[in-house]
């Protein structure tokens, strides 16, 4: 059995084109969505991911403001231009890429950010409201994943579900975006006892630690939905994620690839966050 690919861009295709037209919708009633991502210091990952979400605002009728700093740039000088895309009525969403440099606090800068315009999700009011099933915004990768579940039909309801990672921005939402839906979840991390014999039983298993084949075909279910959000290099510089796809498709009923799996949705969902958040602040006008 070869597991069916779950294929992030035909998915992200469809739902930027939904994003889109809301984008359109907005715009022709004087409420183009907005989007600012602020990036500090000279980071090559952080810049590529910084492009990508600057091209994919302007490729659906978004406008984007893209703030770039030194390394150097003070955390009061951070605060201060947050606390002015908070007041400004054309920003609808706040981004600012991780990780900053070590002398800024990237917690403090993450609460400066006004909850309405926490599009990553990832202020304290937002985090704490996913425990209620009602925050303002969901965390894009796990918001994401669950869309392609979705998408494929996959049942949660009832499921097992193992993922391993319990990071801020994947593993602890991801957990709660799942259990929300119905499954019984699994949390494994670094200090886990025999992963496998975890993994093994889970019909759904989400791999975030960033580390290449921490998911082997002998520790997979047969049938089970394995997605894939690591983001490594081989030994010859290729992308990868932390799941060994080659073993893995083989035993899987569902698998996310790497690249081309949950990366796209990730920027899909930013800005199906800003969209929402434009909309809330259309109707509050």
């Amino acid at each position: 059995m070869t597991a069916l690919l779950i294929d992030g861009n035909a998915l992200s295709k469809t739902l930027r084109a939904q994003a889109a037209e809301r984008a359109a919708a907005l715009t022709a009633r004087g409420h183009q969505p907005g989007l600012a991502v602020i990036l500090v210091g000279d980071n090559p990952a952080s810049e590529v991911y910084v492009r990508n979400k600057i091209k994919a605002c302007e490729d659906n009728g978004f406008f984007s403001l893209k703030d770039r700093y030194p390394a150097s740039l003070s955390e009061a000088d951070l605060l201060a231009r947050i606390d002015a895309l908070n007041r400004d009525p054309k920003i609808h969403g706040i981004l600012v890429q991780l990780p900053l440099p070590k002398h800024i606090d990237s917690h403090k800068v993450l609460e400066a950010i006004a909850p309405e315009k926490d599009v990553d999700g990832f202020h304290v009011a937002n985090a704490g409201a996913l425990m209620t099933g009602k925050p303002l915004f969901r965390p894009c990768t796990p918001y994401g994943v669950m869309k392609m579940f979705e998408a494929h039909d996959i049942p949660l309801q009832g499921a097992n579900a193992v993922v391993i990672g319990r990071s801020n921005i994947v593993g602890k939402p991801m957990a709660m975006l799942l259990l929300e839906a119905g499954a019984t979840v699994t949390i494994c991390h670094s200090k886990t006892r025999d992963l496998a014999a975890h993994t093994r039983q889970a019909d759904i298993v989400v791999a975030a630690v960033g580390k290449r084949n921490i998911l082997t075909a002998d520790m997979v279910k047969p049938g089970a939905t394995v997605i894939d959000v690591g983001m490594n290099r081989d030994d010859a510089g290729k992308l990868c994620g932390d799941v060994d796809f080659a073993g893995v498709k083989e035993v899987a009923g569902h698998i996310t690839p790497v690249p081309g799996g949950v990366g796209p949705m990730t920027i899909t969902m930013l800005l199906i966050n800003t969209i929402e958040a434009a909309e809330r602040a259309a109707a509050a006008a």
